[in-house]
């Protein structure tokens, strides 16, 4: 793989750091997302559904990249980036969580964290290969 001699912003902070990140960038999401929907005086399970995508988009695209640039944080990243938005708010927020359509849209975006892990996994894989062939 063939390169042009600029390393992407984030090759220099470690995995750990930009999950913490991506935690803390989950919280911020969720406050603003939840005082909008609280000001348009929306119904709480659609502000957290919507939540819960919005979150579920930007998690997975932090998934993937993180895992991208060090494979081997694919044991943490997607869980220590999704614990505030699956695990804390949703059993927080709506008592009769398993009663309503939440579960099945949270199963959907864990699957999305886990195929967006696993290419992130084997696209940074490869380019690890290619840049230890190129140096022999």
């Amino acid at each position: 793989m063939k390169t042009n001699g600029k390393r992407p912003f984030q090759s220099g902070i470690p995995s750990w750091a930009l999950t913490a990140l991506a935690f803390f960038a989950t919280i911020f999401l969720f406050i603003m997302i939840a005082s909008t929907g609280h000001q348009m005086k929306i119904n709480d399970t659609i502000v957290l559904a919507l939540f819960f995508v919005i979150n579920g988009l930007f998690v997975a695209a932090c998934c993937f990249f993180i895992i991208r640039q060090n494979p081997k944080s694919i044991w943490y990243v997607p869980v220590i980036c999704n614990v505030v938005g699956v695990g804390i708010f949703s059993l927080y927020w709506d008592s009769e969580f398993w009663k309503t359509y939440l579960w099945i849209i949270i199963c959907g975006i864990w699957v999305l964290f886990i195929i967006a892990s696993i290419i992130g996994y084997r696209i940074g894989k490869r380019a690890l290969s290619d840049d230890v062939n190129s140096a022999r």
